[in-house]
């Protein structure tokens, strides 16, 4: 009997859990922008027609070999879309906070593009396939519109990101990530990042960023600590990321 009565308890618990992650799911997609003009019963399909999924920090979800079948939806966590150089250096193109859409490429035929994406924390993503992505844009063209605007900024960013690596010095985009990365959190204190994954996003190795970051600190401009960097003089970084 107490073996029975303790199956009843997991079976409830369970229930009780799925139930919870059905709502945070429904809650989520009804706040994107990106689903803002779509009514209850349309939330409620997306609902059925998406899963949600956690995974670990450092788990590949894409490569660029893969062909593409679903959308990811970010609810919790970061993700970061890089790329591969043929010498093995690793370009960081974007690092996505929650509410990010990737995997949008894969709608217009594209495939990956040459991208990784990569779990930096552990994350909690809805993932919707492709087939459903495009009755979803068929039915409602104002979804569309905004999966293409999403499209415009992803590659406006990796265009800005790929000309700063080929015609700006490293001091240069230094002080221009820093900028973006303080105007993203709406604060001057940067967190999260180490040199190592500066330097990805920078298109250069950990000691040059170290190097450059303890130039900046000499200079008054910034203060570091772990995982930590607050921007002093954000004047003084805007001068230098326009040189």
């Amino acid at each position: 009997m107490p073996d029975h009565f303790a199956s009843a308890q997991n079976d409830i618990a369970s229930a009780d859990r799925s139930a919870t992650l059905r709502r945070e799911k429904l809650s989520y997609l009804s706040m994107m922008d990106l689903f803002r003009d779509l009514s209850p019963q349309e939330l409620a399909d997306m609902d059925r027609q998406t899963t949600m999924s956690t995974c670990r920090a450092g788990k590949i979800l894409y490569m660029p070999d893969d062909t593409g079948e679903v959308l990811f939806l970010l609810k919790k966590g970061r993700v970061e879309l890089y790329r591969i150089s043929p010498e093995g250096k690793k370009l960081v193109l974007a690092v996505l906070g929650p509410g990010a859409i990737f995997g949008e490429m894969s709608l217009v035929g594209q495939g990956m593009q040459d991208t990784f994406a990569q779990a930096v924390e552990d994350s909690v993503l809805c993932v919707m396939s492709r087939a459903d992505v495009e009755r979803l844009i068929l039915a409602k063209p104002q979804v569309a519109l905004r999966f293409v605007e999403a499209m415009g900024r992803r590659l406006a960013q990796v265009e800005r990101q790929l000309e700063e690596v080929a015609f700006k010095s490293i001091p240069a985009r230094l002080a221009a990530l820093l900028l973006r990365l303080a105007r993203e959190s709406g604060n001057m204190t940067i967190v999260g990042y180490t040199h190592q994954s500066l330097g990805e996003m920078l298109g250069t190795y950990r000691e040059t960023t170290t190097q450059a970051l303890n130039e900046f600190k000499a200079a008054g401009l910034i203060d570091i600590g772990r995982k930590r960097i607050t921007i002093l003089d954000r004047a003084g970084l805007e001068r230098i990321a326009e040189m």
